[in-house]
């Protein structure tokens, strides 16, 4: 199985790849040497290969990539998908180098429309290419059903709620919308629709057969059907019986219904029945994790977005464990918006946890909206901020995703990463990992176990560890917040209660001297069972700028187990 960071990184990045065709046409390079002509002055000092494609130099490149697809990849791109294949998919298809990344591509293209992920079948993919079959079977005209009008619209949006069909045409009352009256017309059906998403309620598509030889074509105008429309007299309208409507201006499209309505009224009808086609035309929009709406190869993100993550262990019961998933972005590297005196930054994260076979366990998908005052704009790019997420996981080894985008610009960033879920098994000491906080506080009862970075009754909102691969920091003017659980204490046969011993020892790591050190015993933390929390927190203004390292050690005097935690940090 092709590895899950070669399947995920194929995610997003599509805001910096344009929509549109993705087929050049003969006037590619006459449009390109215009370009250079009508050029901003300046621009001919512009290095070649960094001065930006024109939209025609785009298609032409695109088109080129296309004529180097095994036939396979061509057939899965222009039949198998080609109604509900986006432009910036099929964009990014094409510019994939090779072989292993289009399989995984199209891997990618099923999972991302599969309704359950978390089953071996994908539901999506199965419905599509039953209704392939279906059109072909019953939509044929000289062609493959599934290239016909009616195949399109079946294989995209399913059968219809109900169909009025005339396949023999013939007489025909219209309804009075339509003009009423009576006339001849071809084989037409009208297929309803209660509801399309993106497109409305009650939608009705009408399919004509003008040829009489089973090739039903979408129409827009009401008199396509009307097998009268170019005979003289015949086949009129209510109106144009009573000499108040004109045929010709039905002939001419000045008035399609032939009604008496004005003409302003006629053409928005009219442009209303265009947009319902131009939306049925595109391809449907892909409803699971909408933020993984295109797919490209990583190495097509030339403007990466950095951004920091940090991963924290919690024990919730013997078999479920707490991933508290903590994501820092640099306010700098988030384009900000300036809309009634504030100034909007706005990233869309998703996550995807899943086992080391594949199998999706967990999604999230959030916004991370800033909200600042105008004045205060250049204070706030120079902070971070910070997203957090607590996940409830079985022991094991998972594999996390996660992609990130500026909504108002045109950067994104990927992290992935394999994690080791640990058991808190009942026979040895153990923890959950150790914390360091710039916020640490108790919430209100009502608060207890939901929100933002709440863990139990506690606010803990973590520091997280930059990229680089250095410890997080502190300002003086802070405090250093340290948080843990401590789980399977013993508990004495006699009294039923634990007996054990907590030391705390912050050391400078340049020195090497103690700076702080302290003991606890479970004599003196009030009731506890075998599980404890500990909490400290400190000044930081009298300590020197430097790194330091926190060690905990804990004594479990009935068992003669013992437990050691060390992080380190950087006080500034």
């Amino acid at each position: 199985m092709k590895s899950i960071r070669t399947l995920f990184l194929v995610l997003l990045a599509g805001a910096c790849i344009g929509a549109g065709s993705v087929y050049g046409g003969p006037g590619d390079d006459k449009a390109a040497a215009q370009d250079a002509k009508t050029a901003q002055p300046g621009q001919t000092d512009v290095d070649p290969l960094k001065r930006p494609l024109t939209e025609k130099q785009k298609k032409q490149n695109l088109k080129s990539l296309y004529k180097e697809l095994n036939p396979t990849d061509k057939k899965w791109l222009d039949e198998d998908v080609r109604y509900i294949i986006t432009d910036e998919e099929r964009e990014a298809f094409l510019k994939m180098s090779n072989e292993e990344e289009r399989d995984a591509f199209i891997e990618q293209f099923w999972l991302r429309r599969d309704p359950t992920p978390d089953t071996p079948e994908n539901e999506f993919k199965e419905e599509h290419y039953r209704r392939i079959a279906y059109a072909n079977e019953h939509f044929a005209s000289g062609v493959p059903g599934w290239r016909t009008d009616r195949g399109r619209i079946y294989i995209v949006f399913g059968p219809a709620d109900e169909i009025d069909s005339h396949p023999s045409g013939g007489t025909y009352e219209r309804s009075q919308e339509e003009g009423g009256g009576e006339t001849s017309t071809y084989p037409f059906e009208d297929w309803r629709y209660r509801y399309i998403e993106g497109i409305g309620n009650e939608v009705i598509i009408e399919f004509v057969d003008q040829c009489m030889c089973n090739e039903y074509r979408i129409s827009t105008n009401p008199n396509d059907k009307d097998a009268l429309l170019q005979t003289p007299g015949a086949g009129l309208t209510t109106y144009e019986q009573m000499g108040m409507a004109n045929k010709s201006d039905r002939i001419n499209g000045l008035n399609p219904t032939g009604s008496n309505q004005d003409y302003a009224s006629s053409q928005s009808k009219q442009f209303d029945k265009l947009e319902q086609y131009a939306k049925l035309m595109k391809a449907p929009t892909v409803k699971y994790t909408d933020l993984l709406n295109t797919m490209v190869s990583h190495k097509f993100i030339t403007n990466p977005m950095p951004f920091d993550v940090r991963t924290d262990f919690v024990k919730v019961t013997s078999d479920t464990v707490l991933v508290p998933i903590t994501l820092q972005i640099k306010n700098k590297d988030i384009t900000f918006v300036s809309k009634d005196g504030i100034q909007r930054g706005t990233v869309n994260i998703l996550g995807r946890v899943t086992t080391m076979t594949g199998k999706i366990v967990q999604t999230f998908e959030d916004p991370v909206q800033i909200d600042v005052p105008n004045d205060l704009l250049a204070l706030k790019v120079e902070q971070s901020s910070i997203y957090w997420k607590a996940l409830p996981l079985r022991s094991g080894r998972y594999r996390v995703d996660i992609v990130i985008k500026d909504v108002n610009g045109d950067r994104q960033g990927i992290w992935s990463k394999g994690i080791m879920v640990p058991s808190f098994d009942d026979d040895h000491l153990n923890s959950s990992t150790m914390i360091l906080a710039d916020i640490m506080e108790k919430v209100p009862a009502k608060s207890i176990g939901a929100g933002n970075f709440v863990i139990g009754d506690e606010k803990v909102r973590p520091k997280v560890d930059p990229a680089t691969g250095k410890p997080s920091s502190f300002k003086r003017d802070q405090r250093l917040n340290m948080w843990m659980q401590v789980y399977n204490l013993a508990l004495d046969e006699k009294t039923k209660k634990p007996s054990a011993t907590v030391q705390y020892d912050l050391i400078n790591v340049q020195t090497n001297k103690s700076v702080v050190t302290a003991t606890d015993s479970t004599d003196s933390m009030g009731n506890i069972g075998d599980q404890m929390t500990l909490e400290k927190s400190l000044a930081l203004n009298s300590m020197e700028p430097g790194l330091y390292r926190l060690t905990v050690k804990v004594d479990d005097k009935v068992s003669n187990q013992t437990l050691t935690r060390s992080t380190p940090f950087q006080v500034e």
